[in-house]
């Protein structure tokens, strides 16, 4: 048995635990079950775990690399014959066959017990109602410190949507904001691209037309997954922007027209961008659904979307879907219009929530906003390691 405290992070917890100890009870029991091990917590709590993966979450410095923490130990084997068990200060100690000694907190086991959920920092994703207001977050609070980077992005990850506010006329703001989080994530339009009016342009959103409802470049196999706007001039009569949950539009629609939301699920269509420089072509669904059937993104760009290549037969009622859809996306109940002002960011998951704006007129003043995307999986982390800090 090796003099590692159980206190030490590095002997007791796998790559990603950072806590010496989990929240939870001590231990007051561990027995050996065939090829399982029985173990009761003080509270009460009692679970099975596989000898298999005991030994695979070992995390001594044998089994888990010293500096990186990543796995170092191949769980090929089954262990033979259940390992000698001893409780420690109400944490399990393991000495295995081979003489090698694995140490787990009661804590941490009590949080993995199998069938158990994982714990997460990332809010679940919250529908809007019919009263739902946007967050608003001071900019001085998000650069200042954890807390306000915390609200701004459980209020993100949790109602697809956020705003900033009282923040500096400063080119490239939103770049060093986003670059907080993570990297940019760049696309043909560049890492940071500006919204205005410009002579030839090579996409709506570069011209002074209303924009419908939308999400950006679904012509993408993976679409950018949060798209940030900051606005550094607004005195245009219109141009108010505009948003709606479509994940609200597409549960909506599941109820209303089961039918009509199974074909927008099950459909690929295509979509295409081009121009002189970029040919982009993806095939999917308006609809995307996880394994439990929810839905996790919708790809709507009336601009974008190329050719229906559908069988004759199913092109009358996919059009038929796709109306319906559009209908409840038009819902004012559920529709966010305002007018940014300079100095205010919005920031929205590109993959659920539908974007546009009113048409302005260029000739009454200047409208810029400069933009950029973020990947999602940032977002979820960076929030995760705000938590440690908490």
């Amino acid at each position: 048995m090796t003099d590692t405290p159980i206190a030490d992070a590095r002997a007791v917890l796998p790559m990603g635990e950072l806590t010496p100890h989990a929240e939870g009870p001590a231990l007051i029991e561990a027995t050996a079950a065939g090829r399982q091990l029985a173990l009761g917590w003080g509270n009460g709590d009692r679970a099975r775990f596989p000898l298999t993966w005991l030994r695979d979450h070992c995390a001594c410095d044998e089994c888990r690399h010293p500096m990186t923490r990543e796995r170092l130990y191949m769980a090929l084997e089954v262990p033979e014959q259940a390992p000698a068990t001893a409780l420690e200060d109400g944490n399990l100690v393991l000495t295995w066959a081979d003489g090698h000694v694995s140490r787990f907190d009661a804590g941490w086991l009590h949080q993995r017990r199998p069938g158990q959920a994982r714990e997460d920092a990332v809010p679940s994703r919250r529908p809007w109602a019919h009263d739902y207001r946007p967050t608003r977050v001071d900019h001085a609070d998000f650069v200042a410190g954890a807390e306000g980077e915390r609200a701004w992005l459980t209020a993100l990850l949790r109602d697809g949507l956020v705003l900033l506010e009282n923040g500096p006329l400063a080119d490239e703001e939103v770049s060093r904001l986003a670059g907080r989080i993570g990297p940019l994530r760049a696309t043909n339009f560049g890492a940071r691209f500006d919204v205005k009016s410009k002579p030839n342009p090579n996409n709506a959103a570069y011209t002074a037309i209303g924009l419908a409802l939308h999400t950006d470049l679904p012509n993408w196999r993976n679409p950018p997954d949060i798209q940030l706007l900051y606005c550094l001039e607004n005195d245009a009569e219109g141009g108010e922007s505009t948003f709606f949950d479509g994940f609200a539009a597409a549960e909506a629609l599941r109820v209303e027209s089961p039918e009509a939301f199974r074909r927008l699920a099950e459909t690929p269509i295509d979509f295409r961008f081009q121009d002189e420089e970029h040919d982009l072509v993806w095939t999917a669904p308006v609809l995307a659904l996880d394994e439990q059937g929810r839905v996790i993104e919708v790809r709507l760009n009336n601009w974008i979307r190329d050719t229906l290549r559908l069988p004759l037969e199913e092109i009358d009622a996919w059009y038929d879907a796709y109306r319906a859809f559009w209908a409840l996306a038009q819902d004012p109940a559920n529709r966010l219009e305002f007018s940014l002002a300079p100095g205010e960011m919005v920031a929205f998951d590109n993959r659920r929530v539908m974007h546009g704006r009113n048409a302005f007129d260029p000739g009454t003043g200047r409208r810029h906003l400069q933009g950029t995307y973020l990947d999602l999986d940032m977002c979820e982390s960076r929030l995760r390691v705000l938590a440690r800090e908490a």
